[in-house]
């Protein structure tokens, strides 16, 4: 069995946001992102499918045109080759956790 440990992942980085990939599998990746407030993860394509999910604070996540404010326990997907991005435009700190699996 195989055990995440979200609390000791969660690293904030003042210039840049902090990612930790906490397992990258051919079927499956995971990966761990801090942002301080005001950083931002631009809106981008890939060709995966997405869930990302607010393991702490709260912020602005885009998913194709859509805005859509999320907080704690919060999940968003997101369809392969649509636009998707998430900032810490809420005065506080955001904790995302981003699970990628491909497209058959």
């Amino acid at each position: 069995m195989e055990t995440l440990d979200l609390k000791k992942s969660i690293n904030f980085k003042p210039d840049k946001i902090s990612r930790d990939m906490l397992s990258d599998k051919p079927e499956m990746r995971i990966a761990l992102m801090c942002l301080n407030p005001g950083q931002k993860l631009e809106p981008h394509k890939a060709p995966m499918r997405l869930l990302m999910y607010v393991v702490e604070g709260k912020g602005t996540f885009t998913v194709g045109d859509e805005k859509k404010e999320a907080d704690e326990k919060t999940c968003i997907l997101c369809e392969p080759m649509v636009s998707h991005g998430f900032e810490a435009d809420k005065g506080q700190k955001l904790v995302v956790m981003a699970v990628v699996t491909p497209v058959e």
